[in-house]
């Protein structure tokens, strides 16, 4: 599914090159739940960003369902956006003005599914996440907990195949955080394809496997 080979991404300031990644070789399968750690400048959130097409490289090579992703033009990473990939951010990313219903449909409008299908998905996610009585608020009238569940609701809304989590339990406390994790876990054994960047030790062996990240390279993986 996700096989990126020697890659590299760097900056040029005047006369020096600053590296954010180095040498990257990673493989990751359908149906695997990976989890990406690493102290903060590692690199973690940016190669996330490459993995979900988000963000570009300087070097190496990265397949994509077996398409080599330097060759994708804007509109067919749009399609990718819009019906294979799911993103969960820690600042949740919720549209203040929309309610909690209409946050979780934004991504079936962009996919351009019928308003009496959006509803019914939209009505099955709120039963699932146990916030039906939300439905009608807005983001600030949430708690960081509830607005996070918005969120992965969103994201999973058009049923991506790959779901990617930027520190999905950073703004959370643990209980909080479980819940959420919990949640992951469930969508995995569903078949859905996870891979989480997290600096909690426990929530990081939800995962099938933990690639450790430092100062740009993998470190180590488990």
């Amino acid at each position: 599914m996700i096989d990126l080979k020697n890659i590299f991404k760097y900056y040029n300031h005047k006369s020096q090159r600053e590296y954010i990644l180095k040498d990257i070789n990673l493989s990751i399968k359908e149906g695997e739940f990976v989890s990406i750690m690493g102290p903060s400048g590692a690199g973690k959130s940016t190669l996330l960003n490459i993995i979900g097409l988000l963000d570009g490289f300087n070097e190496g090579e990265y397949r994509f369902f077996d398409t080599e992703v330097a060759t994708l033009k804007e509109k067919k990473k749009v399609d990718y956006h819009r019906n294979h990939i799911g993103f969960i951010f820690q600042a949740y990313h919720l549209i203040d003005e929309m309610t909690v219903a209409e946050n979780i449909e934004t991504s079936l409008v962009y996919k351009g599914i019928k308003r009496k299908e959006r509803q019914a998905i939209v009505a099955d996610l709120l039963d699932r996440f146990n916030i039906v009585g939300k439905k009608d608020l807005f983001p600030a009238q949430l708690s960081g907990g509830q607005q996070q569940l918005v969120g992965i609701a969103r994201a999973i809304a058009s049923k991506p195949n790959l779901l990617l989590a930027d520190e999905p339990t950073g703004n959370l406390h643990s209980s909080q955080g479980k819940m959420i994790m919990e949640v992951l876990k469930e969508l995995n054994d569903e078949g859905t394809t996870i891979i989480q960047v997290t600096h909690n030790n426990v929530f990081a062996n939800y995962g099938k496997r933990i690639i450790n990240l430092l100062d740009g390279r993998i470190e180590k993986a488990e």
